[in-house]
Order: structure tokens, then C-alpha cells, then sequence
């Protein structure tokens, strides 16, 4: 049997399909729709990584965090001894427009949104919890209004996979993996006593996104985008992209030759 991602439980379907619309769709590729997650989701979960908003890749996925930063976290989490036990979320459904970003932050406690995605946090957790990873400031306030947080898991905040500061992102990373070796269990097939984060991304530090955690009939090059990260510096990092001007009606999607 092909190792594939089921879907979610029939209780998160039932919560998921009650998303909210978000408070200033305009601010939001709103047309696209919701992505909700990637990961376990019934109360297996080690680590909840909490990102900000789904990106173009997503999209296609429908899974959180599978793009070129998706595969940075797969490595974050391969460093923890992590293979499955850990899921994904963000603190909005929607993709958010990186110039409504700031302004989208102080929307997050909008009554809706903050009902909706507490539960949703909540539901995707159990008692094996270990950590909750907040990457970026958006996920940091998500997770500060969180209530309902479990006191027994560790919080630690780092930039977002995505940060134009790679000394700031690879210090908070590094740092991050010696706090949560002690506390965050591997999987039996996971190994944690690897090297920490050098002085800057290498290919080493990404991972493909497994199998397990996407769609029946997925390609094989979706949620490995090592082929995409050899372009010259500062070309796209993402085989999925947004073009200009239709950008909140047409994706590009580029398959390897």
C-alpha cells in the first residue's frame, strides 16, 4: 500500500469546513481558499510547528508548510528525531498578502477567528505533546492568544522559515534544537544526535515533505524542491509561483524536465 496522507479525522473535517472568512478578504488571496494542515492529527503529535499562512505550493498541496520553506521545518524537525509525530498549522487559513501582514496580526484576535482557531489548536493536540514551535511574529501572537495552550509543553520562538535575516533565522533555529533535544522524544526510526545548524543554509537542512503527509496521487516532485534551490541566487525558490497581474486567479506550477 503506497504511503500517502488520509485526510483529517472526520471531527477536524467538522471543524475545518466552520473556518471562518477572514476579517478583510482583500488582504487575502481569499479566492484560492483555506489550507488547514500537515501532520497528525489525532492527538499523536510530539511538536505543533505554528506557522503564519499557506503559500502557493500549499495551495497545490492542500497541506501547511510543504514549499521550499515547508522543507526547511521538515529538516528542523528530521534534526529533532522527528518522522511523524509532530503536526503543522498556521495562524491563518488563508494566504495573507506580505504587505497586510503587519496589519492582518492585529486582526488575529478577531472574535471568529480567535474561537475558530483555538479550537482547531487545541483539537490537533493531546497528551503527547512535548513542544509547540511558534515560527514568526504572526504565529507568536497566534499562539499568545492561545488559552487553552497546555501548560506541560515547552513554547519556543523562532523567525519564520522564510526570514530575509539568515543569521537571525539559523541563530533562533540552532539555538531552538539544543533547548528541544532534551525535552522532545525522536520516533523510533528518528535520529536526534546529529549536527546542529551551521553558519548558513546548506541543502543539507532541507527535507523532502514524506510521503505520509500528502494527498493519494501526488507526484514525486511535489514537496522536493532541491531541483528548484540550484537557480542562481535570488531566483525563486518555489516551482509553485503567483504571476503578476492575476495573482488572486492564476498559479504557475513547474514540474522538473
Amino acid at each position: 500500500m503506497p504511503d500517502f496522507d488520509r485526510g483529517p479525522t472526520a471531527a477536524s473535517a467538522t471543524l475545518f469546513a466552520r473556518v471562518p472568512d477572514p476579517p478583510d478578504p482583500e488582504s487575502f488571496w481569499f479566492d484560492w481558499g483555506p489550507v488547514f494542515y500537515r501532520g497528525r492529527l489525532d492527538g499523536s503529535a510530539r511538536v505543533l510547528v505554528v506557522a503564519s499562512d499557506p503559500g502557493p505550493t500549499e495551495r497545490i498541496a492542500g497541506r501547511n508548510l510543504v514549499g521550499n520553506a515547508g522543507q526547511r521545518v521538515q529538516g528542523f524537525l528530521t534534526r529533532l528525531g522527528l518522522t511523524r509525530s509532530y503536526v503543522c498549522l498556521n495562524a491563518w487559513a488563508y494566504a495573507v498578502h506580505p504587505s497586510r501582514a503587519e496589519a492582518m496580526k492585529e486582526r488575529l484576535d478577531d472574535p471568529a477567528q480567535l474561537q475558530w482557531r483555538n479550537e482547531v489548536f487545541t483539537a490537533a493536540v493531546g497528551p503527547a505533546l512535548q513542544a509547540v514551535v511558534a515560527m514568526g511574529f504572526m504565529a507568536q501572537e497566534a499562539v499568545r492568544l492561545w488559552d487553552e495552550r497546555p501548560a506541560g509543553a515547552a513554547l519556543v520562538k523562532v523567525p519564520h522559515p522564510s526570514s530575509h535575516d539568515p543569521v537571525a533565522l539559523l541563530d533562533g533555529w540552532r539555538a531552538a534544537i539544543d533547548t528541544l533535544r532534551p525535552i522532545v522524544a525522536p520516533d523510533e526510526d528518528g535520529d536526534n544526535t546529529g549536527p546542529n545548524y551551521g553558519a548558513e543554509f546548506a541543502e543539507s537542512d532541507y527535507r523532502p515533505i514524506p510521503r505520509s503527509d500528502l494527498p493519494f496521487g501526488a507526484p514525486a516532485f511535489l514537496g522536493d524542491d532541491a531541483w528548484v534551490r540550484t537557480r542562481p541566487a535570488g531566483a525563486a525558490q518555489n516551482a509553485v509561483s503567483r504571476p503578476s497581474p492575476d495573482d488572486g486567479h492564476t498559479l504557475l506550477w513547474k514540474a522538473p524536465s
